[in-house]
């Protein structure tokens, strides 16, 4: 009896080994029936493209308010660790991003807006020197009779750029019923923004409780967590784009620097952080912003008084832009963005044609959303097949019956797979089994 009873483990005792953990469970697929299939979908894709027509400025209001509350939620979360309720999180997050935001804008104000300043000086001179240029042209085409006038319009082309470079650049807001307007319009949509990303992350743990009752369960893991998934694809991607302005605007920067050092486009050397700042911001818009980034620093050096400058910035910002291409953007998005380049293109047409600049902002965004959504549903929900049932092919034949037991034997099988009765012979033990007399 000693030998058979258990002592019992003394109070607090921790086990020596640990539990092995549990796998997840394994989740079958919901099955979409074909009635639910030729009746809802249809009805969907007609339900979306309404909402779409009639909604879209509002939707679009939304949907950055979606973006901003689905980028701050993990910091929210953070700040939940340290036993603060979710509403003083939320408050404590906004406030620490528009101090980030107030505090990276004074840094850079300063240095951008003095060679901004000193740029629109020099813009005058560049144009005269244009024209000079110009009626240097015109005085040769005269002297050997060749009839084309470029010198009028080419100053009056030259004259209109100055001004809009000089007094449009420098100009924040001009008293007008149109200007006023637009801003107005424009502080109110921010607000709004604002104020419905606070509301979202306020009320974001019951939002991804009613987005993950929408969609078919997982096994439980983060990585096969709806909303969990959404939000680390956009945090991936918002990553990388940041990563990558920084690394291009600084390539830029370091590349006109280097370039005026040597003599070519000499204003380089003195713009560079202007110009790599612009360049930097023009990489959020994908494709074309390379070309965006650098039009200013080409088109002044079209106008100064070696216009040679201007082919050779082309040629450096065409390396660049390949070297970004096949290496840094590659590297970048390869694991933030896994979206196909002809997917990518459509994302960005498709958001310009319906909501301008701004859709085209947010168009890789909602790609990379739309992607996670796909890969999750495509995991998890199955639609019934709609071709006819195949006609069910006729059982095997039964070989004899088993001399033992009696249960049919399958052809050319050494022993009985019911009792495991060994045939040896099987072809004569069946057969005088069969032919055996009653």
């Amino acid at each position: 009896m000693a030998a058979d009873a258990r002592e019992e483990a003394p109070e607090g005792a921790e086990p020596t080994e640990p539990p092995p953990p549990v796998p997840p469970a394994r989740v079958e697929p919901v099955l979409v029936p074909r009635w639910v299939q030729l009746v809802l979908l249809p009805l969907a894709v007609v339900g979306a493209f309404m909402l779409l027509k009639a909604a879209g400025h509002v939707l679009l209001l939304f949907t950055i308010a979606g973006l901003i509350a689905l980028l701050l939620n993990p910091l929210v979360a953070l700040v939940q660790r340290a036993r603060i309720p979710r509403g003083p999180s939320v408050a404590i997050v906004m406030v620490g991003v528009v101090a980030f935001i107030t505090g990276v804008g004074f840094l850079l104000a300063d240095p951008v807006s003095d060679q901004v300043s000193a740029l629109q000086r020099e813009i005058p001179g560049y144009v005269d020197d244009a024209n000079g240029a110009l009626a240097d042209l015109q005085d040769w085409l005269d002297r050997r009779g060749v009839e084309v006038e470029i010198k009028q319009e080419g100053e009056t082309a030259l004259q209109t750029i100055g001004e809009r470079l000089t007094g449009g650049a420098g100009e924040v807001v001009g008293f007008t019923r149109d200007a006023v307007q637009r801003l107005v319009e424009a502080s109110i949509a921010l607000i709004l923004i604002i104020v419905l990303s606070i509301y979202m992350l306020i009320y974001g743990e019951r939002i991804g409780s009613m987005t993950r009752a929408l969609f078919p369960p997982g096994d439980g893991t983060p990585e096969d967590d709806f909303p969990t998934r959404v939000q680390g694809a956009l945090f991936g991607y918002v990553r990388g784009q940041f990563l990558f302005s920084l690394i291009m605007g600084t390539s830029a920067g370091l590349m006109l620097y280097v370039l005026g050092s040597f003599g070519i486009f000499p204003e380089g050397k003195t713009y560079a952080v202007a110009f790599g700042a612009w360049f930097g911001i023009a990489e959020l818009i994908p494709y074309i912003g390379p070309a965006i980034g650098g039009f200013p620093p080409v088109l002044i050096a079209a106008l100064s008084d070696d216009p040679l400058d201007a082919v050779w910035l082309i040629i450096a910002f065409t390396a660049l832009q390949q070297l970004e291409g096949h290496v840094v953007a590659p590297n970048v998005f390869g694991s933030a963005l896994q979206l196909n380049p002809l997917l990518v293109i459509f994302a960005l047409l498709l958001g310009g044609e319906i909501a301008g600049f701004i859709g085209a902002f947010i168009a890789l965004p909602l790609a990379a959303i739309v992607r996670e959504t796909v890969v999750y549903t495509h995991r998890h929900i199955r639609f019934q097949r709609w071709d006819l049932p195949a006609a069910e092919a006729p059982p095997p034949p039964a070989g004899e019956p088993c001399p033992e037991c009696g249960e049919p034997i399958p052809r050319g099988a050494a022993e009985c797979p019911a009792c495991g009765t060994e045939l040896g012979d099987s072809e004569h033990a069946v057969s005088a089994s069969a032919t055996a007399p009653g």
